[in-house]
């Protein structure tokens, strides 16, 4: 190795070096500002926020690591150098003053800020007043910001550099590219099959403390270029938002009904597989069952069902609410209500751990324990793809299920109706084959379920047990129009089963009801006595309507009506339940209906967007 190239080398580690201490300087300086509104740093959280650093900071220098590194006679040019040294500090000094832009923000929305918010995205015209104002109310912001700037550079100049004669040599050019590679793994956090996400940060701190974990700039590249920003609307204001539709739902009862909750989310049950000879144990429970004939999903992909189900969050953005900028905002889902009245709280989910960062959300949401196909005991039973196939997941659930304290709440999704529909060899001929590619994995599915309901039974937490089985979505492969549209699209099976509760009646329920209802039910069931921000409404309640959002256009259906409103005019009316394909549109027709829906869903669009931009899903002590 030149003496050139083994300077170059050391020039460009002592830099990066150098950055990579201000960002923890930087973390201890928010820590210090804001360490009234977080929880202690530990060990665990200063782990965690260097792999967080080094993911921001290999992304950033990739570039400058080849030009440090590339070995040629250019390197020896003292204007190239001059570049160099000017070029590493301004772009690193700069990006790393994202952080003090936190420092106060955090206070405001209690995470870290997304690259729409740094750009200023939809306040274009206002940036100029909102940066002077910025400047003379938190003046001191500014002045943090120079301190850095001025102390970076007076070590930074510090590290010396001298030319030495150079040309092009393969083996350097090969470390070049190594530590190139370095960095690029740095950048995506590891070895692991996905990059690291926001949510990951939640598995060092708690959602407390995932601000503190996470570094600005790491927050801005990984929203960089994504469309999960929500518009801001203003139809109405905060009067009248809360006459018109109002999320903060309270619940008071004199005693508690500790009934153990299991619900159980079926990977691509949809509506449509049901009553056709696929789902014989399905059926069956649905008419044994309080039964909600008109069930909807409130997203189209798996990852949309486990806020929804749990926090009461529907799926109303581009992007789903777990990976987005906002998957850290503070929620109050179903495990934390019931932790603290005494629940023992468990997520399972039988695919590979950390697969469609469930684990994380867990983790946010209060689940206690997690058990993915890394923690399942029993027989070989993987599928060679997901993960456990369901039959042998089920039985290992019900295992865990009766070493658990009760009462206790566990939710379990299930893989093998997943494409690519993979089912036992055992059982190869069995099930029909129906006429989807599905249908087959869908009904080894419902004989899954059958038999975890068997094991059930023999245990004796099962009498004092609430069943809930919903799909997380539909399988988009209806047979009939009806399935095809916007309606369709989103009906899923969801039931109530308590059998030995005899006040919970078997019946079919005629009215609208959502996987983002099941919070609020559930309070009323348990007759908790508590205030939550629900965008659904309990079993109990009279109110009839269901909301979803595909391909930017929002899905509204109360009572027998549905409107598409793509956020600014409606499109359709339909009576869907007289008109399943949506071919009569009706818009011109019944125009009062139409602002009446128009009304409701308008209010309820800004209330969410309103209330996840700004961290407020939680009632505020």
């Amino acid at each position: 190795m030149t003496k050139l190239f083994s300077k170059n080398l050391s020039v460009f580690t002592l830099r990066f070096l150098l950055i990579f201490a201000f960002y923890q300087l930087v973390r201890f300086g928010f820590y210090w500002y804001n360490g009234h509104l977080l929880d202690p740093m530990d060990f665990k959280v200063l782990s965690g926020g260097i792999r967080f650093d080094l993911s921001a900071l290999g992304f950033i220098n990739l570039v400058f690591a080849l030009l440090h590194l590339w070995p040629g006679k250019f390197q020896t040019k003292k204007g190239y150098q001059t570049f160099l040294f000017y070029s590493f500090y301004l772009v690193n000094i700069l990006i790393l003053c994202l952080n003090f832009v936190d420092f106060e923000y955090f206070r405001f929305i209690g995470r870290r800020s997304s690259y729409a918010f740094i750009t200023a995205s939809g306040m274009e015209n206002e940036l100029p007043g909102l940066l002077k104002n910025f400047i003379v109310d938190y003046w001191w912001i500014p002045l943090f910001m120079l301190g850095s700037f001025v102390f970076f550079w007076l070590i930074y100049r510090k590290i010396n550099y001298k030319i030495y004669d150079s040309r092009f040599n393969f083996p350097q050019a090969i470390i070049a590219l190594v530590v190139t590679g370095v960095l690029l793994l740095f950048g995506r956090g590891g070895l692991q099959p996905k990059p690291i996400r926001l949510v990951d940060a939640a598995g060092y701190g708690g959602l407390k403390n995932t601000a503190l974990v996470l570094n600005t700039p790491f927050s801005v590249l990984k929203t960089m270029g994504k469309k999960e920003t929500l518009p801001d609307y203003n139809f109405y204001s905060e009067e009248e938002l809360v006459n018109i539709f109002n999320p903060v739902q309270t619940f008071q009862y004199d005693s508690i009904n500790k009934k153990n909750v299991v619900l159980l989310i079926v990977e691509s049950f949809g509506r449509e597989n049901m009553h056709i000879g696929l789902t014989p144990f399905m059926d069956s429970l649905a008419a044994n069952s309080y039964f909600f004939e008109y069930g909807f999903a409130n997203g189209k992909v798996s990852i949309d069902a486990v806020p929804s189900s749990i926090s009461s969050i529907p799926s109303l953005m581009d992007r789903t609410f777990i990976t987005s900028s906002y998957a850290l905002n503070d929620v109050y889902p179903l495990p934390k209500i019931l932790n603290e009245q005494g629940y023992h709280t468990a997520f399972f989910h039988g695919a590979f751990n950390g697969s469609q960062n469930f684990d994380q959300y867990a983790n946010v949401a209060g689940f206690k324990e997690y058990y993915g196909k890394n923690e399942y005991e029993g027989p070989e039973a993987f599928d060679g793809a997901w993960g456990i196939f369901d039959e042998e997941f089920l039985q290992f659930f019900a295992k865990k299920l009766d070493q658990f304290h009760t009462p206790f709440f566990s939710t379990l999704f299930t893989i093998s109706s997943h494409n690519p529909y993979t089912i036992p060899e055992k059982y190869k001929g069995k099930f029909p084959k129906g006429t989807g590619d599905i249908h087959e994995s869908i009904a080894y599915a419902d004989y899954s379920l059958r038999q975890f309901f068997k094991t059930a039974q023999t245990k004796s937490w099962y009498n004092n047990t609430l069943f809930i089985v919903v799909a997380d979505h539909t399988s988009s492969d209806g047979r009939e129009e009806k399935w095809k549209t916007n309606v369709g699209k989103f009906r899923i099976p969801i039931l109530f089963f308590a059998p030995g509760d005899p006040s919970l009646p078997v019946t079919k329920v005629e009215r609208n009801f959502q996987q983002i209802d099941l919070l609020p039910s559930l309070m009323d069931y348990l007759q908790l006595n508590t205030q939550v921000v629900s965008f659904g409404k309990s079993y109990q309640s009279e109110q009839d309507f269901a909301i979803s959002y595909l391909s930017n256009i929002y899905n509204y259906e109360e009572g027998d009506y549905y409107l598409a409103f793509d956020g600014s005019k409606s499109l359709g009316l339909y009576n869907w339940k007289t008109d399943p394909e949506l071919k009569d549109n009706l818009l011109t027709k019944e125009v009062e209906k139409v602002k009446e829906m128009e009304r409701f869903l308008k209010a309820y669009i800004q209330t969410f967007n309103t209330r996840v931009k700004n961290n407020q899903l939680i009632i505020k002590k």
